[in-house]
Formats: structure tokens, C-alpha cells, sequence
């Protein structure tokens, strides 16, 4: 009846493309939910009932799970539903959430921007080959405005307070992508002791980049050094700058710098 389909898994972020064909019909109790996550409705309705609370939920919704939940689905019309599962570890829950893993179980509207951004990314995570760390900076961004709309407060509460901290923030985040590009959006906001989703949207603010793309901009950076300095091998430089074949890193330097590595190589050599 369920089918799923994993399209991003890391950084304690997974996104899955989850489709029921399920008839209409009163559903069965399902296994006690192993993880925090967030659910949206791209298509069907259905009823959720978890303990004594029940919800409907349509596309104009999305829901909160938790571990140790048991839910049941039951389905008012045939043709089944289709969704999108945003699985989030405890740890970026928590940090997500204003230091509380355990995410609001009730139905959660979603703006028509909301909506339009979620299945933005899962069309972009579908189609491969884009940049898994601006996809899940995405995704935590999703998440993070799903959640401010139920409880603002909390999800603020991981903001920087002022304007030198903010600025503070930043300037270590880019120290640190400067010493190892390859660390995730999740591992910044651990070590500088900030919510992720502050982190990208401070960070965004001051520099006018994400952070997704400044990372990015380091690694061209550090593609034009070695083309400079005479590399050939643009198979071996993909590899050695944290791109994920030579394709990516020839689209992310023409899209950077308008041509391509193999006219760099030799303007620059």
C-alpha cells in the first residue's frame, strides 16, 4: 500500500517521496514512530488519529511526528494520497525547535510559499545532481518556517540577540568553511552553538549568499588556484575541491564565472 522513495539522506536530514494507494476505508494502527519529523499532504485526504487527538489533512497541510507515536491513517475517499516525509534527527529537531526534539503532533497549515518551496526542493532533489548541501539547507529552512507559524517564540529562540552577535556568528561560520569547506549546515550551528536555520538566515542577511553558496564559492576559488597553477586534470580537481564529479564542477564554474574550467585552464595556466 505505501511506497517511498529516499531522494536526500544526511546530515541528519532525510526527504522521501512517499505515495499510499491506499481505498478509502478505516485504517489499521500502525507501528510506533521511530523518529522526529515533519509530514506534508501534496495530494489526497486523509484522517490522522494519534491517541485521542484525530485531524483531517489535506494539501493545505502538514503534520509533526514523533518517536513512541502510534497513529492511524484512515482514508474518507479511494485513490490514496501522496506526501512528503522530512525526517529530522533529535539533535536538529531540538535545535530547530527551540531546544525541544518533540515536534506539535496537530495538523500545521502551510502558506502557498511554504507549499511552493517544498515541492521546489523535492523536484530538485528528484532530479540529482544538484548540491546536497544546498538541499538540505533548504530543507532546514522549510522546516523551520512550517514551525514558526505553530509556535514563533520558540523557533526564535535560536537567533542571535544582537547585531554584533549575528555579525560575530557569521565570521566564525566563515573561518570555519574556510579551514574545511566539506562541513554541513548542521555541523556549523553545533559547533558555533546556534540554530542552523539562524545561522543560514543571519548569514544570508549579511553576506547575500547562502551558505550552501558561499561554501561553493570557496571550492571555485580553490579551482581557479590550481587551474592557475597548472592542474590539467579536471576529473582529479572535481575530486580533490568536494564536487561530486567533473559534470558538477563544470556547471558550478560556469555558473560562478561565466565560462567554462577548460577555457579557465588555459587563460589562466
Amino acid at each position: 500500500m505505501l511506497s517511498a522513495r529516499t531522494l536526500i539522506d544526511r546530515d541528519g536530514i532525510t526527504l522521501a517521496d512517499v505515495s499510499c494507494a491506499h481505498g478509502a476505508g478505516r485504517g489499521e494502527d500502525e507501528p510506533a514512530r521511530t523518529s522526529h519529523g515533519l509530514v506534508f499532504v501534496r495530494r489526497g485526504c486523509f484522517v490522522r488519529t494519534v491517541g485521542a487527538r484525530t485531524c483531517v489533512l489535506d494539501p493545505t497541510m502538514a503534520y509533526g511526528a514523533n518517536p513512541g507515536e502510534q497513529e492511524r491513517i484512515d482514508h474518507p475517499h479511494d485513490n490514496g494520497d501522496d506526501c512528503t516525509w522530512l525526517r529530522l534527527d533529535a539533535g536538529l529537531a531540538a535545535a530547530l525547535y527551540g531546544g525541544d526534539p518533540r515536534l506539535p503532533a496537530c495538523s500545521l497549515p502551510t502558506t502557498p510559499r511554504v507549499d511552493l518551496e517544498h515541492r521546489r526542493l523535492l523536484a530538485a532533489a528528484g532530479r540529482g545532481g544538484s548540491d546536497e548541501h544546498a538541499l538540505v539547507e533548504r530543507a532546514i529552512g522549510l522546516a523551520a518556517a512550517v514551525l514558526e507559524r505553530d509556535a514563533p517564540a520558540r523557533v526564535a529562540s535560536g537567533r542571535p540577540a544582537t547585531e554584533r552577535a549575528r555579525r560575530a556568528v557569521v565570521e566564525q561560520a566563515r573561518e570555519a568553511l574556510a579551514a574545511d569547506p566539506a562541513q554541513s549546515l548542521p555541523e556549523l550551528g553545533r559547533r558555533l552553538a546556534v540554530s542552523p536555520h539562524h545561522l543560514s538566515r543571519v548569514f544570508r542577511a549579511l553576506t547575500g549568499a547562502t551558505v550552501s553558496r558561499h561554501r561553493m564559492r570557496l571550492r571555485v576559488r580553490a579551482v581557479l588556484e590550481r587551474l592557475g597553477g597548472g592542474e590539467r586534470d579536471l576529473a582529479r580537481l572535481a575530486a580533490d575541491a568536494g564536487f561530486a564529479d567533473q559534470a558538477h564542477l563544470c556547471r558550478v564554474v560556469r555558473a560562478e564565472t561565466g565560462t567554462t574550467p577548460s577555457a579557465l585552464r588555459e587563460a589562466l595556466a
